[in-house]
């Protein structure tokens, strides 16, 4: 297990909602600004389900993403 994945589990727990800031390094990122839903914390990735319909992780300490409250 990756040893920051407790942390990212009680940051992002499964079903909050997260907004993207930036991608840093994917070829084909999501667009910054799209908001989603967390569906599974591991290996430093949190999965998110985006509100355009893909999914697609986040990798802690590369992408940047915040938590957000509707």
């Amino acid at each position: 297990m990756f040893e920051d994945d407790e942390i990212l589990k009680s940051r992002y727990p499964i079903g909050s909602r997260v907004e993207l800031i930036q991608m840093n390094e994917d070829p084909n990122p999501v667009e910054p600004g799209t908001k989603g839903t967390v569906t599974h914390i591991g290996g430093g990735l949190v999965n998110v389900n985006w509100d355009n319909g893909r999914q697609l992780g986040l990798v802690y300490g590369v992408d940047d993403f915040k938590s957000i409250q509707e």
